[in-house]
């Protein structure tokens, strides 16, 4: 190999290595359209290379943006070059390439990126003394190079979304740490020393709006500090300055920045610190805290402030909640309160208004206002109809389809006796009486008047004997005698055990002839008088209340749990539910008129007080 052609290698080697860096390019747009120019002109052999840029409009004209080499004396071939250069980068825009004869030399356009984008961008290329056969292999070198524009905007596109993706992750992991806390404390603590570390800061402190005042709350890697000490209070002077401008403020400031920096700059020089950095903390667009990050290691660029700012509108919320509720429940109250009462009667004087406002409605209400006044009494569903099933003979359960709870009708079958031995009897006592009749008429063919009336008086004997069987057999399964609901009879065990006859298997009541039983204590009776209605609802069915209306009192009380009651009964309106079943109880409440506030809430102690003083 010659020293020209090892040259030529090593130039051509190094211009593809170029166009891999361009591929991951990150610096200016001038530098890596200089870059390209270079690297595709090296590949291709050619001696100049322009980038011409258009507007997407329809009336747009073609811009140079850069060349290759940037200073080159110009000669008849690239003044011939450049006055083909518009008609090349049309030709090149409409078919993505294209390639141009000048006399003995070429010129070569290639289209970068598509033809849809707001703007449109050409490659043109000149090869001085170029064969059809080099034009061809130059072409096909270019086009193999003209989506390097593509893939480097690709490629920092997909830099920018793991960028993105590492900052949302690192502010998801943030605030997994947050939300485990449950204390405002500890929230401030985590946030502060999670920030340091991930920043690498030499403190972060985080200050919160109290009585429109920035009050410190953590500082990283600081369990305890002294409110009252001056470098707390420049701090939190500091903090207020980013706060009343609701401004994210950085120290040193960007060399044009309209934001006032007085007291971050009087705070890093009296603390030595080199670099601050100030975000504040919005709540439904309001600034309601600070965070501030010290270091001296390097400035907090953009990327990091962006994050920091997103970390902070991440975090304030939960900051917000705890800081309204770690605390006793009287101070959340009062708090709430204040915050809803403040904005009807105004700042000043708050509570007193308030105070006031309310004793004078209070008494009020307490004195005039009536509701209606209700005797609460427990009670339970009861029915008068009660039917007991026995067992009609000795025998055995083969067979239960009814059990506790079950609502059933006329005629339904609770229970089945086994009558395997029935039918054998029946079948027993069928032959005995075709035997006897047989032998009846036998002894009367023959005139034997005596076996013939004995034959027939056993032929009777065996018929009696056969009903008697049959009813028995009609009689085997149990059936209730109305429509109602299983309340004794839990039998379901019990199959294949024998019973005698006369023994209480079940209990049916019957359902559509239930009341309401209430237990009133003799304290109340007075007031429960007339034609009164009220409620019920069943201790299974709080959230269900049913009217009812009262029927009568007993006329004398009974003695349950040392208290002297009365039973009031009631009957309920419309008909009863599915699901009521008798011995259901509950809470009744009787209407009986209106009655003060004052006098529901004093009655018992002002009857108790005459009884005791003898009034």
């Amino acid at each position: 190999m010659t020293r020209d052609s090892k040259t030529q290698a090593d130039s051509f080697a190094n211009a593809l290595r170029k166009l891999e860096q361009l591929r991951h390019f990150k610096g200016a747009p001038a530098n890596f359209w200089n870059g390209l120019l270079e690297a595709m002109t090296q590949i291709s052999g050619a001696r100049t290379g322009v980038a011409l840029r258009k507007p997407a409009s329809a009336n747009g004209t073609w811009h140079r943006v850069a060349a290759w080499p940037p200073a080159q004396p110009p000669d008849a071939g690239t003044k011939t070059f450049a006055l083909a250069l518009e008609e090349l980068a049309d030709s090149a825009l409409a078919e993505s390439y294209a390639v141009r004869s000048l006399s003995t030399d070429c010129a070569i356009g290639v289209r970068f990126g598509s033809d849809s984008g707001p703007e449109n961008w050409v490659g043109a290329f000149y090869l001085p003394g170029c064969s059809q056969t080099e034009s061809k292999a130059a072409t096909t070198l270019l086009r193999l190079m003209q989506d390097t524009p593509a893939v480097c905007i690709m490629h920092s596109s997909v830099h920018q979304l793991q960028l993105k993706l590492s900052q949302f992750s690192s502010v998801m992991d943030l605030m997994a740490l947050l939300n485990a806390q449950s204390h405002f404390m500890a929230v401030t603590m985590t946030l502060s020393n999670e920030l340091a570390a991930r920043h690498k800061c030499d403190r972060v402190s985080l200050g919160w709006l109290e009585h429109e005042y920035v009050r410190l709350q953590a500082i990283s890697h600081t369990e305890r500090f002294e409110k009252k000490m001056e470098a707390v209070k420049a701090l939190e002077q500091t903090m207020e300055e980013s706060l009343d401008q609701d401004e994210l403020i950085v120290w040193p400031p960007p060399e044009v920045d309209t934001r006032i920096t007085t007291d971050h700059a009087r705070y890093a020089d009296a603390q030595k610190v080199k670099f601050l950095c100030s975000v504040p903390l919005r709540l439904a667009g309001q600034a309601v805290g600070v965070l501030t990050c010290e270091r001296n290691t390097e400035a907090f660029p953009e990327e990091e402030q962006r994050l920091l700012t997103l970390c902070a509108e991440t975090a304030v919320r939960r900051l917000s909640e705890l800081k309204r509720t770690d605390r006793w429940f009287g101070a959340r109250m009062a708090l709430a309160a204040r915050e809803q009462l403040a904005k009807a009667v105004g700042l000043e004087h708050t509570w007193a208004k308030v105070v006031a406002f309310l004793v004078a409605v209070g008494l009020a209400v307490l004195f005039f206002g009536k509701m209606n006044y209700r005797v609460e009494a427990p009670f339970i569903l009861r029915t008068d109809d009660l039917a007991i099933l026995s067992a009609p003979f000795e025998g055995y359960i083969d067979e239960v389809p009814a059990q506790i709870g079950d609502p059933v009708k006329a005629g339904d079958v609770l229970l089945k006796l086994d009558t395997r031995d029935l039918l054998l009897q029946e079948a027993a006592a069928a032959a005995d009486l075709d035997r006897f009749t047989r032998e009846a008429d036998k002894a009367r063919a023959t005139n034997a008047l005596a076996e013939m009336r004995i034959a027939q008086a056993q032929a009777e004997q065996s018929r009696v004997r056969l009903e008697l069987i049959r009813y028995r057999l009609t009689q085997a399964s149990l059936k209730a005698r109305f429509a109602g609901v299983v309340v004794e009879g839990d039998l379901k065990k019990r199959i294949g055990a024998p019973v005698k006859q006369g023994d209480a298997l079940f209990k049916v009541a019957r359902t559509d002839r239930m009341y309401v039983e209430c237990n009133v204590k003799e304290n109340d009776i007075h007031e429960v008088h007339g034609d009164v209605a009220g409620e019920f609802a069943f201790a299974s069915q709080p959230r269900l209340r049913f009217p009812m209306q009262l029927e009568r009192i007993e006329p004398v009380a009974q003695v349950k749990e040392k208290d002297n009651i009365f039973i009031v009964r009631c009957q309920f309106k419309g008909a009863p539910e599915n699901w009521w079943r008798p011995g259901m109880s509950g809470v009744a409440k009787i209407n009986v008129g209106q009655r003060t506030f004052f006098w529901i809430i004093a009655h018992r102690t002002i009857d108790f007080l005459r009884m005791y003083f003898w009034w």
